[in-house]
């Protein structure tokens, strides 16, 4: 079977959890974001009083923290052609991992963009920053003006790899969803 693989993506904050859950709830196959995880395995590790934004510039490595990344998305990535299953989505794609590393003016080789440029998806949906749903958290430690700046990044990164990212409108999560659902009917 060829599975279609569907990304939402967005800056911090934008709603995509929300979105990946109800996805979820209606029987849909999602990959689930693995930061979160990363970033408390991180913070653990380190000093998290240290931590005033992502853990991207505050671990002690970052190449080695953004390669684990990398690998966890291409593994879900993978796991996608093990499932007998007609679309599947992700909770961030891997080209997230540059965009970000971008962001945080954090040098890569070569290989983090063939990477990107070898696993492809087949359609993206981009979740606008929106200030009235924006909360940090212990795991969201960005600024409402960081978010901003992610999201145009992550826009940027997904233009420089061919993709022609979907902005979803602002709405409930079930307009949201409806929207997204309505343009993945001509796959």
């Amino acid at each position: 079977m060829n599975t279609k693989r569907i990304v939402i993506t967005g800056g911090p904050g934008t709603g995509k959890t929300s979105v990946i859950e109800k996805l979820e709830e209606g029987g849909h196959y999602c990959f689930h974001e693995i930061i979160r995880s990363m970033t408390l395995e991180a913070k653990k590790n380190g000093k998290s009083e240290e931590f005033v934004s992502n853990p991207i510039i505050s671990v002690s490595d970052p190449i080695a923290f953004n390669k684990m990344l990398l690998e966890g998305r291409v593994k879900h990535f993978k796991e996608a052609d093990d499932l007998k299953e007609e679309q599947v989505f992700y909770d961030r794609g891997i080209p997230d991992v540059l965009a970000y590393m971008d962001y945080f003016k954090q040098s890569y080789t070569k290989d983090f963009i063939e990477v990107c440029r070898a696993h492809t998806y087949d359609l993206i949906f981009i979740l606008p920053p929106w200030e009235a749903i924006y909360i940090s958290d212990n795991e969201r430690m960005e600024s409402y003006a960081e978010a901003k700046e992610i999201h145009t990044q992550l826009e940027q990164t997904y233009h420089s790899l061919g993709y022609k990212p979907i902005t979803v409108p602002k709405g409930t999560v079930e307009e949201r969803l409806t929207f997204i659902l309505n343009h993945i009917k001509p796959l």
